[in-house]
Order: structure tokens, then C-alpha cells, then sequence
């Protein structure tokens, strides 16, 4: 089964392989070639419809064929197994019962001629040994699982029978059988080790003979339901794709490029759909657009991320236009997570992220940028007319939001007790909100990275001040200082 598979797997990549170097081809000849040789690549590029049902049938076949294999494969395992078990285990766990029964008569008849010193058990004792070896050589036969076992068994047996001789032949026999009962242990304690070990490789074939069951149950039933949704869709996707007129995929493809998603369609230049070729086009430069600006989001508050954030920065610094560069932090997040938990700091920031983007989209304009850095950090960018209002409208909202997440006995209090980063026991104030905003009048901010370190120099700055606060960069009004000169801020508290 498992070479069955990978080769199943090798030739799907081998094909996907060769459709990647042909629509290659054929895009080079879209570019450089005629009409006609266009027409030619992008035709064999774009299957038909009777192609796209012959792969239907053909995936179809193909899982059919696998199911088969995998299923004759496992009925082969299964007959193994169970050929195993009748002929080999059953085998050796009855014989091994049957040569403790055998040399236990002739334990018997060896204890029957000490004490009657009769002559007549001899042969009988020898015919029970005799019939002991035949049985050592049948296991033997059976399996190599058992050849040391096997081995050391004929080994103790001989001895056995040794002893006998040698005790048989003194002139005084009584008192000398107790070195014969330690052998017959030794004997029966390894016959018995070789009917565990059957009975043990037994309850392990059937074990396997489950898994195997199982598993093949469970491969049929997923290759059957794939074969059904593979089924359904394709006989969906033909049918609408065969259904459909030419004026309704031209007014799916147009939605499509006005970013409307719900309508996607295969064209070719070669069937009823041709006539859509330059809209799809333009629908693809769309997905582009939308994918580039969406590509760094993250996950829990579906803000751009930092990628984004740093394209967009790099791009108002490029434009030279008068731009706020507005930076959130949190104060004291660290201490309220510590307090009520790692979920209810998510759904700060969440709450947070919201109030930034329903104040940015209610009082500025589509030009303004809102972006989540990571954490409890953020970013929103706007003009220089309009960010006192925003940060103003963004601090009353978070200070009027941000009490409804502490517990009334620390609401009262007016603060939290946790520990700081050294694990010293403090008391940390209900959470505030700072805002460092860097302004690039005049186009004076010509590096990206100038605009983290004013940030941060200023982010610095506010945390060391108690409450919700704005502080502002204003050394572009300062006549132009050293990039590396002191921060000028001028703050604005929340009313």
C-alpha cells in the first residue's frame, strides 16, 4: 500500500510540475507572440469542459483504485495474520501442553522404576522421551520465533535423561531423584515460557488484526466521502459553468472587480466566456490591491499590522505632506492582565483598537490610517488639524471604558496590587492611556526610523506622568534641532 501512495503522490506533482511550465509557456506567448499563437497557448492552457469531466472521472477511478488496493492489501495482512495464528501460535501452545503432559509420565515412570526397581518402566520412560524430542523438533519446525527456546529446552531435556541414567545406574538409588525434580522444573518453567510467548504473539496478532480493520474502515469511509464531495462539486461546478450566459459572468466578473467576492468565474478566450478576458483582468489587479493592503492584520483586533503600519509611514514621509503620527500605549497593562487574567487584557485591547477606529472614522477623513503594532500598542495616522481632536476624543473614550473592566473594590481603592517585572509587590493605578504624537511639518522627517526613536523618547516621557495623557513632539517649531536634540513635548491632559 505504501509504495501504492507515493507513487500516487509523484505523479501528481510530476503533473502539477508540467501545467505550471506549460501555463508558462503559454503566458510567453501571450507576450510576445500573434494573435494566433495567443489564441493557441491560452487554449491549451484552459481545459474544456469535456476535460474537466474526464479529471472528474479519472479522480473518481482513482480513488476507486486506491480504495481497492488498500483494501485487498489489508485482506492479504489479515490472512496472513490469521494463517499465523491457526498454523503457528495454536500449534505451539497445544504441543507445549502436550509435552508437559509427556514428561510428566516420564518423570513418572522414572519415579516408578526407583521404587519398584523394575526393569519393565525403562522402556516406557525412554518411549515417553522419545516422543518428548519428537515434539521439540515439530516446534522447532514451526517458527524460528522459537529456536533459542526450543534449543535450551533439548538441552535440559538431555541432561535430564542423563541424570536418569547416572542415578539409575548407583547401587543405592533412593535419596538421589531430588537433583531430577530441579531439572524437571527447569523443564516445565521453559515450556511454559514458550506457551506465554505463543499465547502473547497470538493477543498481538489479533490486536493488529483490529487496528488493521479499523483503519481500513476509517481510510474507505474518508475516500468514499472525499469521492462524494469530489462528485458533487464537480457535477456543480460544470453545471453552472455549462448554465451560465455570457451577460451574467460578465456581471459576476464586474462585481468581482469592484471587490465583491461572491461571483468567480474560469474565462477563457476559446469559449462563450472570451468576451470577460478584460474584465477578469481587472479584476485580478482588485485581488491584488486588496491583498496587499490586508496581507499584515493582526489576528485579534484585524488592524494592519507592522508591516503595513511601516509601508504606510514610509509612504507619508515620501509625500512630504504636513502628517501626525499618532503612537497609543496602555499604562500599567502588564499589572491589570497579572490581575484579571490574560482574556480580559485581549479584551481590553479589543476594546481599545474599536474606540481608536470609531474616532478616526467619525472625525476624520478616508485618508486617515488606523494600524494595531502588536500587544497594547497602536497607531493611527492623520493630519496636523486633526489629531488634538482625535487624541482628545480617543483618551475620554478609553478613560470612560476602561473602569467598567475593574472589580468595584478596586475601582474604590484606586488601584491594583501586583507585582512589577522584579517581582516586587506594588500598587499600580487604574489603567491609563498615552499618546505620542510626531509631527513631520515641512517635510522635515526624511527616515523611517526617525519616527520610532521621536516616539519612543516621547512614549518615555508620558509613561513618567500619572493619568491619560498626550504628548506632543514640537522641535520641528523650534528652529530645526539636532535629530539627536531633547525632547520638546507640549502635553495635553484629558479634561
Amino acid at each position: 500500500m505504501g509504495w501504492f501512495v507515493k507513487s500516487v503522490i509523484a505523479f501528481t506533482k510530476k503533473s502539477i510540475t508540467i501545467m505550471v511550465r506549460y501555463r508558462m509557456k503559454g503566458l510567453e506567448g501571450l507576450q510576445f507572440g500573434s494573435d494566433s499563437s495567443k489564441k493557441f497557448n491560452y487554449a491549451m492552457f484552459r481545459p474544456s469542459i469535456i476535460t474537466k469531466i474526464t479529471l472528474g472521472y479519472f479522480s473518481l477511478a482513482l480513488l476507486i483504485i486506491i480504495i481497492s488496493v488498500s483494501t485487498f492489501s489489508s485482506l492479504k495482512r489479515l490472512d496472513e495474520m490469521h494463517a499465523s495464528i491457526i498454523q503457528i501460535d495454536d500449534q505451539v501452545i497445544e504441543m507445549t501442553e502436550k509435552m508437559i503432559d509427556t514428561l510428566l509420565q516420564q518423570e513418572l515412570y522414572a519415579r516408578r522404576y526407583f521404587i519398584l526397581n523394575s526393569s519393565e518402566m525403562l522402556p516406557v520412560f525412554w518411549q515417553k522421551g522419545r516422543e518428548f524430542d519428537r515434539m521439540v523438533e515439530e516446534i522447532r519446525a514451526f517458527s524460528t520465533d522459537y529456536t533459542i527456546s526450543v534449543e535450551s529446552i533439548a538441552s535440559v531435556h538431555k541432561e535430564f535423561n542423563a541424570l536418569f541414567l547416572e542415578i539409575s545406574s548407583l547401587p543405592q538409588m533412593q535419596g538421589h531423584d531430588e537433583r531430577m525434580d530441579r531439572k524437571l522444573d527447569t523443564l516445565i518453567s521453559l515450556i511454559k515460557d514458550v506457551y506465554t510467548g505463543a499465547r502473547n504473539s497470538q493477543h498481538q496478532k489479533i490486536h493488529m488484526t483490529k487496528q488493521i480493520v479499523t483503519r481500513e474502515f476509517l481510510l474507505a469511509g474518508i475516500l468514499c466521502g472525499v469521492g462524494i464531495i469530489l462528485s458533487i462539486s464537480g457535477s456543480l461546478m460544470i453545471s453552472r459553468n455549462i448554465s451560465r450566459s455570457v451577460n451574467r459572468l460578465k456581471h459576476a466578473t464586474e462585481k468581482i472587480s469592484e471587490g465583491k467576492f461572491n461571483y468567480i468565474s474560469d474565462v477563457t478566450k476559446e469559449d462563450a466566456l472570451g468576451g470577460l478576458s478584460d474584465a477578469f483582468a481587472e479584476m485580478t489587479k482588485r485581488l491584488k490591491q486588496l491583498e496587499e493592503k490586508h496581507i499584515d492584520t493582526n489576528p485579534l483586533t484585524r488592524l494592519p499590522g507592522g508591516s503595513a503600519i511601516e509601508k504606510e509611514i514610509r509612504l507619508r514621509i515620501a509625500s512630504g505632506s504636513p502628517t501626525a503620527f499618532c503612537f497609543v500605549d496602555l499604562d500599567d497593562f502588564k499589572a491589570f492582565n497579572d490581575r484579571y487574567s490574560y482574556a480580559a487584557g485581549s479584551e481590553v485591547i479589543k476594546s481599545t483598537a474599536h474606540i481608536i477606529q470609531e474616532t478616526v472614522s467619525g472625525s476624520g477623513t478616508h485618508e486617515d490610517f488606523v494600524g494595531h503594532i502588536g500587544g497594547d500598542d497602536f497607531v493611527f495616522i492623520t493630519s496636523l488639524d486633526r489629531y488634538g481632536q482625535l487624541c482628545d476624543a480617543v483618551i475620554k473614550q478609553f478613560d470612560k471604558m476602561i473602569r467598567g473592566f475593574y472589580g468595584p473594590e478596586d475601582l474604590d481603592r484606586g488601584y491594583i496590587i501586583s507585582r512589577n517585572r522584579q517581582g516586587q509587590e506594588m500598587q499600580f493605578p487604574v489603567m491609563s492611556v498615552s499618546i505620542a504624537v510626531v509631527t513631520n511639518r515641512d517635510g522635515a522627517i526624511r527616515e523611517y526610523f526617525r519616527v520610532g526613536e521621536i516616539a519612543a523618547d516621547l512614549k518615555e516621557y508620558a509613561k513618567s506622568l500619572r493619568g491619560s495623557i498626550c504628548v506632543v513632539d514640537r522641535r520641528q517649531e523650534k528652529g530645526g534641532v539636532s535629530p539627536h536634540g531633547d525632547v520638546i513635548p507640549f502635553i495635553r491632559k484629558s479634561g
